[in-house]
């Protein structure tokens, strides 16, 4: 990779991941299944030398990075963590929009709890703090957060991350272009290396 690279990594499967349930500020585990992903992170992760590796502090997050093989190297930061979803912690987009058909957590926010603007904010700051060197950084994040993450380092309003998914326990690299080293672009999103090795088994 040319200059400052972030590894975006979202955390393994939890029951609500599962059933699709926004979990924010709830500190779920990892489902078995969800500890098998992590595990499968270890191997594309193993040979990077990363100068940090910084994990929200939600436990789902921190378990990910300990199966992944760096836990030993973490450190807890606190603008990793995912969406504050307010009055729409434990519920699902499909039953949100049967009340609002139109609502877009991206656009709108959660009623008490966090708004475009301030996450937005939360992800400029790692931006600012964490990729200005030279070097590789792993961040454990969450779903929605990681999204737009993404959406900020490419200088995109925050509403563009509607345009992005990642999976449990997937990689998303964030770099800057080999040719034009100041431009800045997503070198690979949404790679989940349990879900590669399973399709070719």
């Amino acid at each position: 990779m040319t200059g400052r690279t972030l590894y975006i990594i979202r955390h393994g499967e939890t029951a609500w991941s599962l059933t699709g349930q926004h979990s924010g500020a709830t500190d779920l585990p990892l489902t078995p299944h969800g500890e098998d992903e992590a595990r499968g992170l270890a191997l594309p992760l193993r040979d990077i030398a990363f100068s940090n590796v910084l994990t929200s502090p939600l436990l789902r997050a921190r378990q990910t990075c300990g199966f992944a093989g760096l836990g030993a190297a973490a450190m807890i930061e606190p603008d990793l963590i995912e969406w504050n979803y307010g009055d729409y912690e434990g519920r699902r987009s499909a039953d949100i929009r049967r009340e609002r058909p139109d609502w877009s957590i991206y656009r709108d926010g959660c009623p008490g709890g966090e708004t475009p603007a301030a996450v937005a904010a939360r992800a400029d700051n790692l931006i600012e703090r964490f990729g200005r060197s030279g070097n590789c950084i792993a961040l454990f994040t969450h779903g929605q957060f990681a999204c737009s993450l993404a959406a900020r380092w490419l200088g995109l309003d925050i509403g563009q991350a509607a345009h992005l998914a990642i999976d449990t326990a997937s990689i998303g690299i964030l770099g800057h272009s080999r040719s034009r080293p100041e431009a800045r672009v997503v070198s690979l999103w949404n790679f989940a290396p349990a879900r590669w090795v399973a399709t070719r088994q």
